[in-house]
């Protein structure tokens, strides 16, 4: 049955959430396991998210915490873009390909999945934490106004700088795929 995970695949994720947790302390100072994964087991859509995120190697973690909402933010960390990649912008970029379509489109993988891209704020924000996409890059949320014109943008880390570039819409390369965010 899509979306349900069995307790043992449950039990084998939080296992791997936590170690990761606690390896990479800096990316969530003052934040305690116990109350997130209390969070977690009361939110089992969200913990298929994360699976979700896991087994396309995006690596989530825990990079931000809101006291007013009680909510906690985890995103892909893994150093490269995660392996779901070769992925058009959305669906109308892909529907208007007449040649060589790509298996899907972020936006839709994205909502599959239970997750949303990055702001281009918030990939900069995660690049603050480490050094991530510095051999691929990956599509971020487009300003309604880029992408009505066929643009999208996409981010990644060269030089020890983060650049933000454009591209067609409909364009996909092996190399680029998406980062996700999943409030908990």
């Amino acid at each position: 049955m899509k979306n349900k995970l069995t307790q043992e695949q449950i039990n084998e994720l939080l296992k791997t959430l936590k170690a990761r947790f606690e390896k990479n302390m800096n990316r969530h100072k003052d934040l305690k396991w116990e109350k997130i994964q209390q969070k977690l087991e009361a939110n089992p859509e969200k913990i298929w998210s994360l699976y979700e995120m896991e087994t396309t190697e995006g690596e989530p973690d825990i990079v931000d915490y809101n006291k007013k909402t009680d909510e906690y933010f985890f995103v892909d960390c893994s150093p490269e873009s995660p392996k779901r990649r070769s992925l058009c912008y959305d669906y109308q970029a892909w529907d208007a390909r007449k040649a060589n379509k790509p298996e899907s489109n972020v936006i839709d993988k994205a909502k599959e999945m239970g997750i949303e891209l990055l702001t281009e704020e918030q990939y900069r924000s995660l690049q603050e934490l480490g050094k991530f996409d510095q051999k691929t890059s990956s599509w971020i949320k487009t300003p309604s106004q880029v992408r009505e014109l066929g643009g999208a943008l996409f981010c990644d880390r060269r030089y020890n700088t983060v650049f933000t570039y454009h591209n067609g819409a409909d364009s996909y390369y092996a190399a680029r795929g998406f980062r996700g965010i999943l409030k908990v």
